[in-house]
């Protein structure tokens, strides 16, 4: 009768490991969910202060005082659109000798 009851103890063995099997593989989906949201959290907190970084860097550039005559000229002279003239002389603080320059390099 020996021989029976191992058969069962295997069967019994068997279920619960792949009961074990289971709720393991549970618990490693929802470790890997969470590692998921939380790289996805750290990629969205790097692009939001990247984006933030940006509109910093606009709202200064916007504040650099230009001469208009100095953008018509840059933009005459190398034949670009005033927003690139525009845009670069603010980059220089309105420095028309180094966007001028830089425009050139």
């Amino acid at each position: 009768m020996e021989g029976g009851d191992e058969g069962v103890d295997r069967m019994v063995d068997s279920k619960d490991m792949q009961q074990q099997s289971k709720a393991f593989d549970k618990l490693t989906d929802r470790v890997e969910d969470r590692q998921l949201d939380s790289s996805r959290v750290q990629t969205f907190s790097v692009e939001l202060n990247s984006f933030s970084n940006e509109k910093l860097a606009e709202k200064e550039l916007a504040a650099v005082k230009i001469n208009a005559a100095d953008v018509d000229v840059i933009a005459n002279e190398l034949e670009l659109d005033k927003k690139v003239a525009e845009r670069t002389l603010r980059e220089h603080k309105g420095d028309a000798v180094a966007a001028i320059r830089s425009l050139l390099h």
